[in-house]
């Protein structure tokens, strides 16, 4: 028994030795090619084995003739597992240097496509992670280069909307200061309704540009959509009569919502006049609110005769009309893009789609707790 611990003594430090070298030489040679880390990796542990060996045989443990077969074996054994070891390290060296020629792509069209043939599970799972990452990276300059068409299309357009007011302001008050005006008070009543009309939209890109900035401040509180959906109703009564469209809220339940009372009967005021302005004479506006789940869903249904489908994803774009006219009753194409920013402000989200004879606009917000 003493003379198995003292030869596994002798052996373990013969062993120990062969890797402190070899854990010397890894760190030495730790930023040149795997190859070569393998390469090491594979001569320390046939070191250890011929050093324990030797070790063992200087302590007259082996005889000259043992000492000879077991040096021979270990030298057979070193010479497959250089060359295993060298022939892995130039496979995987292979695989990596195809994966960095892959992600080169990256700054050149910025698309990603892993390379064929095998690879090991580290380097396939790095070249699924790049291809995810181009995904999202292609989907955001999608997002990136529709806001900004979307900037341009509304400077454009805003620019037109406000020339087109100010041209009028300039030559009715040229008219006035000229003396040349038939009925003055039809001009200064006309006057009026174009500044709020300007006025309008400047708070409107103000109230726009909070949002974008994630400067939108919010002051939550409870309060039952019943209340919000009674207000906003109210507010759009004239607007509606004016049209000729019947407002309806009669489905409408009392659950509490944590919400800023002020932002969010803006949001239902928006999606109101909207469907006013696109509904027809004898039309009907309908206002819901139920619960789902977690959530509140507020619901507004009008009689625009539906959205076409290819325009379904641009409504709550910021600048869009859902028509090419530049006249007035246009708007801005502003009002949809701050309900959804004052929505998600909430953590909530907006929804559109068509329904029979129009199309339905859905605020989904979470459901104040218990």
């Amino acid at each position: 028994m003493r003379d198995v611990l003292l030869i596994a003594l002798f052996a373990f430090l013969g062993a120990a030795a062969a890797g402190l070298l070899g854990a010397v030489a890894l760190r030495a040679l730790r930023h040149r090619s795997v190859a070569v880390s393998l390469t090491v990796v594979a001569a320390v542990s046939v070191t250890a084995m011929l050093a324990g060996t030797l070790a063992v045989a200087w302590a007259m443990f082996l005889s000259s003739h043992d000492l000879t077969v077991v040096t021979t074996v270990c030298a057979m054994a070193a010479v497959v597992s250089l060359a295993t070891a060298l022939l892995l390290g130039r496979w995987v060296v292979a695989r990596s240097n195809a994966l960095t020629r892959a992600a080169r792509s990256f700054g050149d069209d910025g698309s990603f496509a892993p390379p064929g043939g095998g690879a090991t599970a580290e380097l396939a799972a790095l070249g699924r992670e790049l291809a995810a990452t181009s995904e999202r990276l292609a989907r955001s300059r999608e997002r990136e280069k529709a806001l900004e068409t979307s900037r341009r299309e509304l400077v454009a357009w805003i620019s037109h909307d406000l020339r087109t007011p100010l041209a009028g302001l300039r030559a009715m008050s040229e008219a006035l200061e000229d003396g040349v005006a038939e009925d003055p008070q039809r001009y200064f009543r006309q006057m009026r309704a174009e500044v709020e009309r300007l006025n309008s939209m400047v708070g409107d890109l103000f109230e726009l540009s909070r949002i974008h900035a994630g400067a939108l401040p919010l002051n939550p509180s409870r309060m039952s959509v019943y209340d919000l959906v009674g207000d906003a109703l109210a507010g759009a009564g004239p607007l509606a009569r004016e049209h000729g469209v019947r407002l309806v809220g009669d489905r409408v339940d009392q659950v509490p919502v944590e919400v800023d009372g002020k932002e969010m009967t803006r949001v239902l005021g928006n999606l109101l006049v909207n469907a006013i302005h696109r509904t027809p004479a004898d039309g009907t506006v309908a206002v819901a609110a139920r619960r789902e789940a977690d959530t509140v869903v507020l619901s507004v249904s009008d009689g625009c005769g539906g959205i076409p489908e290819a325009d379904l994803s641009r409504v709550f774009d910021t600048g869009w009309r859902g028509t090419e006219a530049r006249t007035p009753p246009a708007g801005a194409g502003l009002g949809l893009a701050i309900v959804r920013g004052i929505v998600e402000a909430h953590a909530g989200r907006a929804t559109v789609r068509n329904i029979p004879g129009g199309c339905r606009f859905d605020v989904i917000l979470p459901a104040a707790g218990s």
